[in-house]
């Protein structure tokens, strides 16, 4: 569990950071968008009171609070859950997952929305959604837990079923 922790730590650390950095320091809030590596990565702000790309978005307060209580009970039950399944991997995308749901929950907390900020679009495609770092914790560590954990077959199982 201590890895669990310290990915967590690692991830909701970073994640605050840029988005001070971003938010406050670059003033993005004021500014609205910062062209950081056109037409690639623009910093673009967005405030998300809703889940992923603003669904379910409320202004509502009862529905800011209803969402940080259900980030933090999968958190939790995620956590839970990688202590009874176990593995290096299976502790890894925990952390991840977990550290970026606290980073949008603090968000929630301080903000009363998540600040997104990462806008990545290409090739004439205008991407209308913004990101940000947890947003990558949550969805990298979502992965490991789907394809690292439990029933699925890791690299170092493969043989043992054709001996």
């Amino acid at each position: 569990m201590r890895r669990v922790a310290i990915w967590a730590g690692l991830i909701f650390g970073f994640d605050q950071l840029t988005k001070w950095a971003v938010v406050q320091w670059l003033n993005l809030k004021v500014i609205g968008e910062y062209d950081f590596f056109e037409p690639f990565l623009v910093f673009r702000m967005a405030w998300n009171r809703g889940v992923n790309f603003g669904l379910m978005s409320s202004d509502n307060e009862a529905a800011r609070w209803v969402l940080i209580a259900v980030a933090l009970a999968i958190s939790t039950w995620v956590v839970v859950w990688v202590r009874r399944e176990g593995g290096k991997w299976a502790e890894i995308s925990a952390g991840f997952l977990v550290g970026g749901a606290l980073g949008n929950v603090v968000d929630r907390v301080i903000y009363g929305a998540v600040a997104d900020f990462l806008n990545m679009s290409c090739c004439g495609i205008e991407n209308p959604f913004s990101f940000n770092v947890a947003d990558v914790a949550i969805f990298a560590g979502a992965l490991g837990l789907m394809f690292l954990t439990g029933g699925a077959q890791r690299p170092r199982d493969l043989g043992r079923g054709l001996r």
